[in-house]
């Protein structure tokens, strides 16, 4: 029996600020390419790899990268089809369920002023809405 693999692993630069969006859900879908050079003998280029990203890793790639971010990216390819004044296209992306920040720390971001409202999240009943750390006490039980 034979068993297949869809994984791919990708190093790049992000060409420009990731975009987001939500579902009706209220889940993120956060979409952005990297470009990934590479060398032959005789021939140099540039890949630019097309990258979707679902739920929590989309917020944090929102709020994180930005373009000229060194990343890591691990997903799966995918390619999907749509049609567009009558004609059928396809894209072809990468479905990251793993994204990693490189490069200095100097040239890591801060994270972003949100421009797009998250949607509204209710606390559970009973339960108080975590602090920041500037609200925990001096005394460090260690």
């Amino acid at each position: 029996m034979a068993t297949d693999l869809n994984h791919t692993m990708f190093i790049g630069h992000l060409g420009r600020d990731p975009e987001t969006r939500y579902l009706p859900s209220g889940d993120a879908v956060t979409n952005f390419s990297i470009a990934c050079n590479w060398k032959s003998k005789d021939k140099e280029g540039v890949e630019w790899v097309r990258v979707v990203t679902f739920g929590k890793l989309a917020e944090i790639c929102a709020e994180y990268l930005k373009k000229g971010a060194q990343v890591f990216i691990s997903g799966r390819m995918q390619t999907r089809k749509y049609e567009k004044d009558g004609q059928e296209h396809y894209s072809t992306e990468i479905v990251a369920d793993k994204m990693q920040m490189l490069g200095s720390r100097g040239e890591r971001t801060e994270p972003k002023e949100r421009t797009e409202p998250r949607p509204a999240e209710k606390p559970a009943a009973g339960k108080k809405g975590a602090g920041s750390f500037a609200d925990m006490d001096d005394d460090i039980p260690f």
